[in-house]
């Protein structure tokens, strides 16, 4: 028997027990036909990584792109009375309702030209934060464990990322081994909960308490030795440790000065991007905060400004307070939605779901004052440079180094890539 094929076999077994997931390089061809067939047609662009961390801002329901970042002031059925304004990069216009931003987009790329498959508010997330179609058989990873699964977490005492928001639809973990998965913060001012002992409880007493539960589950664990099993302990064992870590002052927002908190909002969304700021300065290297209700199927130009003033206000903030502190080199933010919303206004002065939307991405190595790909003069079809949810991803896991032709086995044996056919962006990186 062939050595080498013998000891990767052994290697990927051990893989499978302990992770979950079995794992094999893009040269794994010369052995699987199998595995060559999955990898093909996946990004193969390598970079030394530009981005350290993510912070990913999620426009749930729907963001429409003729409102924000693609405005058509030149076609008054489509624009309604949105006018377009100009900003601090050269030839990049945004929608009136985003001035403060404006003056920060010598930072940013808008990509103009995202196009998803569905315009159906489920699918359509999920594709957006996997890169795959929903499936009743298996669960996709979200970019954060990606990243958690491949080079670990930023801080071990904390989590490898974070959800802020309340979608749980959120595929998190996907079928990476739960240590990979968000923990989840609905709300970002209260902290994290019960995460200290009982009042009269001891470390002793604690310790001692621990050590009974252990006891009392040693019998069922070693009889059921299953990677479910196995993470339920994990679990206790990562939180008894984040509950001793120093660093959970990190989810503290009452640390923060007065004037600052103020500067991102006192919204909840905007909260949830100065929490983020704190996580990522504690080593967290993922994080995502959703601000939803952009499903303005009525009263579209009353919603819609209502909305882009809480973001506007926190996106702002949190651009200004990563440059001063020398982070937003290192931090992408990116800015998303599921899909956009029809040009054409419908009788209650609302957008309904529409395929075609735009993205934004600030800081993490990317050009700054671009704008790249290209709606229709109605905004309505794709003129130039058609982006799709893999490919954002695979941005992303470019920025972040991350192996995108590595073909990795789900515990059902089959295999995955990152953002799948997703190809990155490259020519965006300054």
């Amino acid at each position: 028997m062939n050595s080498d094929l013998s000891r990767r076999s052994v290697m990927t077994r051990m893989a499978q027990t302990c992770l979950g997931v079995g794992m094999l390089p893009s040269m794994e061809h010369l052995f699987s036909s199998k595995a060559f067939a999955a990898g093909e047609g996946a990004a193969t662009a390598k970079q030394a990584a530009t981005a350290r961390n993510v912070i990913f801002l999620y426009m749930t329901g729907g963001q429409s792109h003729l409102d924000t970042w693609d405005p058509k002031p030149d076609n008054k059925e489509v624009a309604g009375p949105v006018k377009a304004i100009k900003t601090s990069a050269d030839g990049v216009r945004v929608s009136e309702y985003l001035p403060r931003i404006a003056k920060k987009m010598h930072h940013a790329t808008v990509i103009n030209s995202m196009a998803t498959n569905t315009a159906a508010h489920e699918q359509a997330n999920y594709f957006m934060h996997t890169s795959f179609g929903l499936r009743s058989t298996i669960k996709h990873p979200g970019m954060g464990a990606w990243l958690s699964f491949f080079q670990g977490p930023g801080n071990p005492a904390l989590p490898p990322y974070v959800y802020i928001g309340n979608d749980s639809r959120h595929p998190g973990a996907g079928f990476f081994a739960k240590k990979h998965g968000p923990l989840m913060v609905n709300n970002p001012e209260a902290g994290l909960q019960n995460v200290r002992p009982q009042k009269g409880v001891t470390d002793d007493r604690f310790a001692m308490r621990r050590d009974l539960a252990g006891a009392l589950d040693a019998e069922f664990q070693a009889k059921w030795d299953t990677r479910g099993v196995k993470a339920y302990a994990d679990m206790y064992d990562d939180a008894v440790r984040l509950m001793k870590s120093e660093d959970l002052v990190a989810f503290d927002l009452t640390k923060e000065p007065e004037d600052v908190r103020k500067a991102y909002g006192k919204e909840t969304f905007g909260q949830g991007c100065l929490l983020a700021r704190r996580l990522v300065e504690h080593g967290v290297r993922f994080i995502e905060v959703s601000f939803g209700s952009w499903d303005t199927h009525t009263a579209n130009f009353i919603n819609t400004p209502r909305l882009c003033d809480t973001l506007d206000t926190a996106l702002t903030a949190l651009v200004a307070d990563l440059e001063q502190r020398g982070m937003l080199d290192s931090t992408m933010i990116v800015v998303s939605s599921e899909f956009g919303r029809t040009p054409k206004i419908n009788q209650n002065q609302g957008r309904d779901h529409y395929p075609i939307f735009s993205s934004v991405i600030f800081g993490g190595g990317i050009k700054g004052g671009f704008t790249y790909g290209a709606t229709t003069p109605d905004g309505a079809g794709i003129a130039a440079d058609k982006v799709g949810p893999p490919d954002l991803n695979a941005t992303i896991g470019y920025a972040l180094g991350l192996p995108l032709d590595q073909v990795i086995y789900s515990p059902s044996k089959r295999p995955f890539t990152v953002a799948d056919k997703g190809q990155p962006l490259t020519h965006l990186f300054a």
